[in-house]
């Protein structure tokens, strides 16, 4: 069976940017309207919109199942337990079903062969085209990640390291409180959550985001303009 590669698009088109409003402009980073981008972003990947959005409940629920599982898992246990206690209870389970297939073949003397035989005939070779084409969707991340680090630590926008300055400084007091398993926890249970909230509440929603963003857009301003830098940049 040959793997299919799917076409992986820029960065700035997926569907996360997408979703969360973030399109990359060469000057710094532009906001757009968070639902109307997000209506986009989802349609570019509708598996992560129907999952998120709950529309198969029993394929939702055993992905939120099985993940939180995981991440609790994790919280209690080191990693090398975790999954050796996975390992270990898959080995059990094909071990179990093996043995069971084996004697149950020999009660009837029917020769029925291996019971994964239609599993281990099947080809999940890498080919290098897939790999490369993997390779190559993955270094336009990369690219576009170094590019991003690079204005922001050299400080080519003022406000947009700012902004960085702040939200890592917010984020000690974050790591003070949390670790990082209970941050994914946390965000595990945000993305599952969250999404059917806003479809069902859109209306109210929006309307108190907007006013947010309106102050916040105000806020910027204000402080663009006592900036001189910005200001002179902004008057050429």
């Amino acid at each position: 069976m040959q793997l299919l590669v799917p076409r992986q698009p820029a960065m700035g088109n997926c569907c996360w940017t997408q979703y969360f409003g973030l399109h990359r402009k060469e000057g710094g980073l532009m906001q757009t309207g968070g639902s109307s981008a997000g209506s986009k972003g989802f349609t570019a990947c509708p598996r992560v919109h129907d999952l998120i959005f709950w529309r198969d409940v029993k394929k939702t629920g055993f992905v939120f199942g099985t993940t939180l599982i995981m991440l609790l898992s994790l919280a209690a246990f080191s990693v090398i337990s975790v999954v050796s206690y996975l390992i270990l209870a898959l080995l059990s389970v094909t071990i179990s079903f093996r043995v069971y297939k084996s004697v149950i073949q020999a009660v009837q003397k029917s020769e029925e062969g291996h019971p994964f035989k239609a599993y281990l005939d099947v080809d999940i070779t890498l080919s290098s085209e897939a790999f490369h084409n993997y390779m190559n969707a993955a270094m336009v991340h990369v690219n576009k990640a170094l590019k991003l680090i690079i204005r922001l630590f050299l400080v080519e926008d003022l406000v947009d390291s700012l902004k960085l300055a702040v939200f890592m400084w917010l984020m000690t007091y974050v790591g003070a409180v949390f670790n990082g398993i209970t941050l994914l926890i946390l965000a595990e249970l945000l993305v599952f959550s969250v999404p059917i909230v806003y479809e069902k509440y859109k209306t109210q929603i929006d309307h108190y985001v907007g006013i947010a963003r309106d102050q916040t857009k105000s806020i910027v301003e204000k402080i663009q303009a006592k900036l001189p830098g910005i200001a002179k940049k902004k008057a050429e």
